[in-house]
């Protein structure tokens, strides 16, 4: 089944390379393409794709507007943001509105297409400076030695491996393992740590070894 995505973003060369580079994809098809906040804003929903890639900082208004106001319309819908900005306000708000992706316009096209797949087989895909960046934000309680210790060696490696930036895929592939034994083993870290994300997963994980 193919994914189906939406472009926001209003530097046209970007877009359209976005869509050029998406479209070559046997497993993926952009269903639109948008080069303002407004214009995105009154017809996203009416295409409800699987992912968004959303610019920041658009013309008319930031995506983070759009999402904050489209994201109980779209609960299917996972949005990346792509972006040039870096600051901490602009990615914890970012995340804060309901995106589940940040990535630096700078990465390479295999990059934002693994990404791509990464969201939508429910991955939270960032550019490896962001992660370290987000980390920061988060001041979770800290948890018992326990639950860490009830993780077998093999979720210990696979964690390991998130908090070092490698998506579903590139674990399967280091790990000689499929993505769906990927799934389950993050399945069981999420439950045993007592998280529902990866970023929360991280964050517990950092702490350990510290």
């Amino acid at each position: 089944m193919s994914i189906s995505i939406a472009i926001v973003e209003d530097e046209k060369n970007y877009n359209n390379a976005l869509k050029k580079v998406i479209n070559y994809q046997d497993d993926m098809k952009v269903v639109a393409q948008f080069f303002d906040g407004n214009d995105a804003l009154k017809n996203l929903t009416s295409f409800s794709p699987d992912v968004v890639m959303m610019d920041i900082q658009l013309q008319d208004m930031l995506g983070i507007e759009i999402i904050e106001k489209l994201r109980k319309d779209m609960p299917e819908t996972q949005f990346i943001m792509c972006t040039s900005f870096e600051d901490d306000e602009k990615i914890f708000n970012s995340l804060k509105a309901g995106a589940m992706g940040y990535l630096i316009k700078g990465e390479s096209m295999d990059k934002i297409l693994c990404s791509i797949r990464d969201v939508y087989n429910g991955g939270a895909p960032m550019s490896l400076s962001i992660a370290r960046r987000v980390l920061g934000h988060f001041e979770r309680k800290l948890p018992q030695n326990k639950d860490f210790d009830d993780l077998t060696e093999r979720e210990k490696e696979i964690l390991e491996l998130l908090s070092q930036g490698l998506l579903y895929k590139e674990i399967a592939d280091q790990k000689f393992i499929s993505i769906d034994t990927v799934k389950k083993h993050v399945g069981n870290i999420y439950r045993k740590l007592h998280v529902s994300n990866k970023v929360e997963a991280i964050n517990k994980f950092n702490h350990f070894k510290n």
